[in-house]
């Protein structure tokens, strides 16, 4: 079955960075997008960014362009997000998704989360 395991959250000082990690396993990853999402506490679920099965298309939302980069090692079936110049209101718990498709799609699968807490 399709598992999607998130690692690399934690605390981190504004203007810090963490990178965060998702393994994939359950499926070929190489022939699917991949989108990260978050979720701040009392809020709704917000989309973050996504790249294409073959990693040659990125995607970012507007609060995260510039200082988030999306990745992917289909070798290694892991997903990751670098994020830099981190902000409070980064503070989050964080998703990766499978999408239904090798290009940005709706998401099928996600997985548990990690907590991303911004602060000083």
């Amino acid at each position: 079955q399709v598992q999607l395991v998130e690692s690399g959250g934690g605390l981190a000082q504004p203007g810090g960075s963490l990178r965060l990690s998702c393994a994939a396993s359950g499926f070929t990853f190489s022939n699917y997008a991949m989108t990260w999402a978050r979720q701040a506490p009392g809020k709704g679920l917000e989309w973050v960014s996504g790249i294409w099965s073959d990693g040659s298309d990125t995607y970012y939302a507007d609060s995260v362009k510039g200082r988030f980069t999306i990745s992917r090692d289909n070798a290694k079936n892991t997903l990751y997000l670098q994020m830099n110049s981190l902000k409070p209101e980064d503070t989050a718990l964080y998703y990766c998704a499978k999408d239904r498709a090798a290009t940005p799609d709706y998401s099928d699968y996600r997985g548990k989360g990690t907590l991303v807490t911004v602060s000083s």
